[in-house]
């Protein structure tokens, strides 16, 4: 079952023709994971943001194609950005090292205002069925996916660091885009990663 939020934002994606995500073969994770943080994600998890803000984001969709994030609330577009994706932009994570951005629908567990791309959200991959597929895999399913700023060596690049795919599976944008994101994305907030 879909979170009740993301709801709204699938229909009027389909509502809109924008090639709405086939949910039923989504891999979809249906909440939070059963085990107890640990000191450091609890510390990065602290802040929560206010529901109460209207701008605050209640969904992202981030299309691998186009290479776009877009914040939605209540169905409606708040703002879309230009991302860059893991090397191998095309086809879902499988093992930890495959450079690819993972595919289906996950959530923000975390935020971290220290990392070492500027600031980052914790995106909740893997979820079961990456796992499954990981272990019959015989390989690591990987993890640490996140949105996140640059790394001090791209600083110059703003923007057009999305003209290139350059991540190890992360999303990326320009640190004054990822100021926007920290700001409107609370921990919880459902994102959907389509091909």
């Amino acid at each position: 079952m879909l979170p009740s939020l993301l709801a709204g934002t699938i229909a009027a994606i389909v509502a809109a023709g924008a090639g709405g995500h086939p949910i039923a073969a989504t891999k979809a994770h249906t909440g939070p994971a059963t085990a107890a943080p640990t000191t450091a994600h609890a510390a990065r998890t602290a802040h929560v943001a206010s529901a109460s803000n209207s701008m605050m984001a209640d969904s992202i969709v981030v299309a691998k194609s186009s290479h776009t994030l877009t914040l939605f609330r209540a169905g409606q577009v708040i703002k879309t950005f230009r991302v860059a994706l893991g090397r191998v932009p095309v086809g879902d994570k499988v093992r930890q090292g495959d450079h690819r951005t993972p595919e289906g629908l996950f959530y923000i567990d975390a935020r971290n205002p220290g990392s070492k791309y500027y600031k980052a959200l914790h995106i909740s991959y893997p979820d079961a069925a990456h796992q499954e597929r990981a272990r019959e895999l015989g390989v690591p399913a990987g993890g640490d996916v996140m949105i996140h700023g640059l790394p001090d060596r791209f600083k110059s690049y703003g923007e057009s660091q999305a003209d290139n795919d350059w991540t190890e599976g992360c999303i990326a944008l320009s640190d004054q885009q990822m100021d926007e994101i920290w700001r409107d994305v609370p921990v919880g907030t459902p994102i959907l990663i389509k091909p």
